[in-house]
């Protein structure tokens, strides 16, 4: 009886194993709690790792050799798959190369509000030389102070936002702002009229959809989408397909706190596309696998919920987490991609 007890541990184990590894294949990436786990690929490395240790150590004794080892296996092959799709995705904090005529780098930061000094803010997105910044969580005047501040450093831009106003229980929520800063350079932009239903944008926390006046020009979203809490699940998973929805056209560029990685946007994708038809641009540059959130975790333990994507129209070829900035207040980590026009028909920047 006991041995048959310790097979059908080891085969829950196993099953365990193989779906907080790839919940996709069970279609349970969206499903509580194991969207939040296969979130956190580093900490399940870790807790892995862990196991397999103690699974070694169990097999000293001799009545429990066979389960102990079996337990110890499945942990390093768990511990192996984990990590090997955490390297594949990209660990490191990433390059850009040199800006060309074709180039341009979109920001995003999810700021936390007024932790983070628009300043500090500005100084950044002039050094990495962004054409596009993204601001979840910051207020449009924060945002303005920003574009001033970048004007005055010679790098002028035009600020547009989305704020759902002081929510019920959330009274000077700067969640409830989302600000988005476009250079010049790109043209002139108006933001798409939005309701905060969860029709026309995300339900809790506002995202911004800017489109070029002229029509020329690639239809830039800054995304805040609503964080996977147990109570906020189905709200989550509408925003994701909202988001999704928004990358439905040939010419679009995303940025923001998607408060997702690309395991949960797993069956969102079109045409070959990570979210609707664009292409999370960390993951194909070889910083897909660094945390972005939380500043107090270190990178590659943290989850990478801050995402840049692009339709095919664009060719991402090089992203880069700043880690230098992790006492600036926010939680949240900037992400910075650089991308080259693939095809013609949209204007550039420098």
């Amino acid at each position: 009886m006991l041995r048959l007890f310790g097979i059908l541990l080891t085969v829950v184990a196993a099953i365990a194993t193989a779906i907080v590894t790839w919940p996709q294949f069970f279609r349970l990436e969206q499903t509580f709690p194991f969207a939040q786990i296969v979130s956190l690929r580093g900490v399940v490395v870790i807790a892995f790792a862990a196991v397999f240790i103690v699974g070694l150590l169990l097999a000293l004794a001799r009545p429990l050799r066979a389960f102990a080892g079996a337990l110890a296996v499945i942990a390093l092959v768990g511990a192996l798959a984990n990590g090997g799709i955490l390297l594949a995705r990209g660990v490191g904090t990433g390059t850009l190369p040199p800006v060309t005529d074709s180039s341009i780098r979109v920001m995003t930061w999810n700021t936390a509000g007024s932790a983070t000094d628009a300043q500090l803010i500005a100084q950044t997105a002039v050094a990495m030389r962004a054409d596009v910044v993204a601001l979840p969580e910051t207020t449009i005047e924060t945002g303005e102070a920003v574009a001033i501040a970048m004007r005055e450093m010679g790098s002028p831009m035009w600020a547009h936002h989305e704020n759902y106003g002081d929510r019920p229980g959330y009274p000077d929520w700067a969640a409830n702002s989302t600000t988005l800063l476009i250079s010049p350079e790109l043209g002139d932009y108006a933001v798409v009229a939005s309701t905060s239903d969860g029709a026309s944008n995300t339900s809790a926390v506002p995202s911004v959809v800017a489109m070029p006046v002229d029509g020329n020009g690639p239809t830039i979203v800054a995304v805040h989408a609503v964080a996977p809490r147990q109570d906020r699940m189905s709200d989550w998973r509408s925003d994701l397909e909202w988001v999704a929805n928004q990358c439905a056209s040939d010419d679009v560029i995303m940025a923001g706190d998607f408060n997702a990685t690309v395991d949960n946007m797993a069956r969102l994708g079109v045409d070959g596309g990570d979210l609707g038809r664009c292409e999370d641009a960390a993951a194909r540059t070889g910083s897909g696998g660094v945390g972005t959130w939380s500043t107090s975790w270190p990178p590659l333990v943290g989850t990478p919920i801050d995402h840049i994507m692009a339709t095919d129209r664009w060719k991402a070829t090089g992203s880069v987490v700043l880690g230098s900035l992790d006492d600036s207040g926010s939680d949240h980590r900037p992400l910075v991609v650089q991308y080259d026009v693939q095809n013609s028909g949209t204007p550039s920047a420098g």
